[in-house]
């Protein structure tokens, strides 16, 4: 469980969920910052997932575009979650940051 105040938290965007051949762009392996286990992880399933990036042309006035997505399990016990987002991250995402919302909360 988070000890900082705030309203989000920090996650890196790892990589696609993968087996032996195939990846499996609809899942990404998101890295929550400051989550190592597979508990503290379990705080925030069901939390959403927001991939901010600036597009190159201007749509309704701005050029900032979010892609959103909900954690869903977690990946092993490091503290690494599943997230299923609307659209599939762009490649390019790998290693960028991704923002945790503490929402919507069971506590």
């Amino acid at each position: 469980m988070p000890s900082e105040a705030g309203h989000r938290r920090e996650g890196r965007h790892l990589s696609y969920q993968r087996g032996r051949r195939a990846n499996h762009p609809e899942t990404s392996l998101i890295k929550i910052e400051g989550v190592d286990d597979t508990a503290a992880a379990n705080f925030y399933l069901g939390k959403k997932v927001a991939y901010v990036y600036r597009g190159q042309k201007e749509i309704r006035g701005t050029k900032i575009r979010v892609i959103w997505g909900k954690v869903t399990c977690p990946h092993g016990n490091s503290g690494v979650v599943r997230a299923k987002f609307a659209h599939p991250l762009p490649a390019k995402s790998f290693g960028a940051s991704v923002r945790v919302m503490l929402y919507p909360s069971s506590i």
